[in-house]
C-alpha cells in the first residue's frame, strides 16, 4: 500500500522530469536497455543535471531542447582492424554504445540559455530559472 503514496516533499515535475515513460509510453523501445545514470539537483538559480556516460567524447554527444523536451543523446563506434604483413586476420571486433534520454523540462526553465560541459566521463548541464516561460528551440553546444 505505501507505493501507491504519494511523497508530499517531492517536486511534481522532477517526477515527470525523470519519467522517460511519461513521454513515451512503457516499452517503447521493444529492447531491454541500459541508460546512463541521471542526476538533477536544482537551487535558486538553475536545475542541473549531471549525466554519467563515461567512454565517450564531448563530440559524441547532442543535446537538444524542442517542445519544452530535452534530449540527450550520445553514440560512438570504433573498430579494431590490426594490420600484420605476415598475417590475415578472419575476425574484427567492433564496438557500439549509444543512449538516448529525453526529458520534460518544468515551466521555469529558461530553455534558450541551457548551457553543457564534458569533463571526466560526467556531462553537465545547467537550465537556468525564469519567472515567465520561454521556448526554445535549439542544439545545445558542448563545452
Amino acid at each position: 500500500m505505501n507505493n501507491l503514496v504519494k511523497k508530499s516533499n517531492q517536486n511534481p515535475w522532477i517526477r515527470d522530469f525523470f519519467d522517460v515513460e511519461n513521454i513515451f509510453g512503457s516499452d517503447w523501445t521493444g529492447a531491454k536497455t541500459s541508460l546512463p545514470s541521471v542526476n538533477i539537483s536544482e537551487d535558486d538559480k538553475c536545475f542541473c543535471v549531471d549525466v554519467v556516460a563515461p567512454g565517450f567524447k564531448k563530440e559524441d554527444f547532442k543535446i537538444n531542447i524542442e517542445d519544452d523536451i530535452l534530449t540527450i543523446s550520445a553514440e560512438t563506434k570504433t573498430e579494431s582492424n590490426e594490420e600484420n604483413n605476415n598475417k590475415q586476420y578472419s575476425r574484427r571486433e567492433y564496438s557500439h554504445s549509444s543512449f538516448t534520454r529525453s526529458f520534460r523540462l518544468p515551466e521555469n526553465a529558461k530553455d534558450d540559455q541551457v548551457s553543457a560541459s564534458y569533463k571526466d566521463g560526467i556531462l553537465k548541464l545547467d537550465i537556468p530559472k525564469t519567472k515567465s516561460p520561454v521556448k526554445a528551440k535549439k542544439e545545445v553546444q558542448i563545452k
